[in-house]
């Protein structure tokens, strides 16, 4: 991050490679949207090139950054595309007959496969109540109040709910 700051391109594209399918299946988890995860992915990376020097590795991983700042990203379009439905609507060039195919790195395939299984099994040991308030977070962009709305249930107790989730991954992941 420190070479990114300094404006090196080399290691700006180390850093993508190595993050680009953690930023864009995050991005696709939220928005749901091929297209869309495609250019949350590439607006987080602009965001990295123009920001590497706000980075700091006291307060967490690259890839803990990375995420957070992809799913405000992606939330902030959730929130854009339900504010301007009219958005929705397709176009004649968005319209795809193939889906184009995947080329990915056998290794780094497996490296995912084995995160995505830990953080299943990590989130099927939580509490149901707790999994439901971190998915409408995290997956549909809700906001607390929104969360609290929807489960009709105190905004307080919804704040405890996702805090305490987040706290219990974090210590279930960092033990593995």
């Amino acid at each position: 991050m420190r070479l990114i700051a300094q404006a090196q391109m080399d290691a700006f594209g180390e850093l993508y490679d190595r993050y680009k399918r953690l930023v864009f299946s995050v991005a696709y988890a939220i928005v749901g949207d091929r297209a869309i995860a495609e250019e949350v992915t590439l607006d987080v990376f602009m965001r990295v090139w123009q920001r590497a020097q706000t980075y700091r590795p006291e307060r967490a991983k690259v890839s803990t950054w990375l995420v957070a700042i992809t799913r405000h990203q992606a939330i902030d379009i959730v929130r854009w595309r339900k504010s301007h439905p009219e958005a929705d609507s397709l176009g004649w060039d968005e319209i795809s007959l193939h889906e184009r195919p995947a080329h990915h790195d056998p290794r780094e395939q497996v490296e995912l496969s084995q995160e995505r299984e830990r953080i299943h099994k990590a989130l099927a040991q939580l509490p149901a109540n707790q999994r439901e308030a971190l998915a409408l977070a995290y997956f549909r962009g809700y906001s607390q109040v929104q969360i609290a709305e929807a489960l009709q249930e105190p905004l307080g107790t919804i704040k405890t709910r996702i805090r305490t989730a987040l706290q219990k991954l974090r210590q279930m992941l960092q033990e593995d």
